[in-house]
């Protein structure tokens, strides 16, 4: 017990920069990218996890540097508290981060280039107030619907489509246009449902800045009861569209659908930041490690 007090001391800054720095979830990014080559039985493409890990810090830090609040130390939010504690550091790695694209964007397909500025466009789009009505000004983000749409969107194409795209171009891999489809639907479900209980935490705050997010609309509960559904169809889909009948790969993903189902059922507002950023965030990296895991099994 009297070396478990110095460690966690020790290790908390450690954790917390990489969870707050968005590290994690880049490397979240990475795990999914990896998703789609294991799926498609072709070999990982190292520019394409470079761009998925760099863009996703990059995305993240700039979307949380322009919603800057006044008195961000007096935030309800530990990453928010924290991330603006090292305002300095974060704007470096955001700089930094936007720079190493640029080399990288050049070792991709024509095709893959295309993909990234369109998801670009919305990415930014979705934060910065390039609209406006009246004398308010607003992001995509404020649009009533879009948020959980665009989020799950950009998640979707950039770890599955892009991965494809590259592995088809390298010859790599070759995967029909039924499948890309199922594939896509299939995350576009399993990301969807993650994406909702962030904003079951966020509900207050978003009521407050008017935006009208799936809790707000419709409730904790309903929102709750719509992350099943779509995991329901995300199994179903699973199931319908197995290959080679009930392999090590239906398995892996039908365990890591049930065990993000049931995290979503235990996560309320009450529930820590730490409790959404690693643990409900952490599945899309769990689902990687189930796949090889499972692979490794002879069923």
């Amino acid at each position: 017990m009297p070396l478990i007090l110095p460690m966690k001391k020790l290790l908390q800054p450690v954790f917390d920069f990489i969870l707050f720095s968005n590290v994690f979830m880049a490397l979240c990014a990475i795990a999914q990218g990896l998703v789609t080559f294991y799926l498609i039985g072709a070999k990982p493409v190292y520019e394409v996890l470079a761009i998925l890990f760099i863009a996703t810090i990059g995305l993240y830090n700039f979307s949380i540097l322009i919603s800057k609040p006044q008195r961000p130390e007096n935030s309800p939010f530990v990453r928010e508290r924290w991330f603006f504690a090292h305002y300095r550091l974060m704007v470096t790695i955001t700089v930094v981060c936007i720079l190493c694209l640029i080399p990288l964007f050049f070792l991709i397909s024509t095709e893959s280039k295309i993909l990234l500025l369109f998801l670009a466009v919305i990415s930014f789009s979705y934060s910065l107030p390039l609209f406006s009505l009246g004398d308010k000004k607003f992001g995509l983000r404020n649009i009533p619907g879009l948020k959980q749409f665009l989020i799950t969107l950009v998640w979707t194409m950039s770890s599955v489509l892009l991965p494809l795209l590259e592995a088809q171009h390298r010859h790599l891999g070759t995967v029909s246009m039924r499948d890309t489809t199922i594939l896509i639907a299939k995350r576009f479900l399993f990301i969807g449902a993650l994406t909702v209980p962030f904003d079951i935490r966020d509900l207050f705050q978003d009521r407050q800045s008017g935006l009208k997010t799936v809790p707000v609309v419709w409730g904790e509960k309903k929102a709750y009861a719509f992350c099943q559904v779509l995991l329901i169809g995300y199994v179903v889909l699973l199931f319908l569209f197995r290959n080679n009948g009930f392999n090590s790969e239906f398995f892996a993903l039908t365990i890591t659908a049930v065990l993000a189902g049931w995290l979503i059922f235990r996560s309320t507002i009450e529930k820590d930041e730490y409790y959404y950023f690693f643990w409900v965030d952490g599945v899309l990296i769990l689902q990687y490690i189930l796949l090889v895991a499972f692979g490794q099994i002879t069923l």
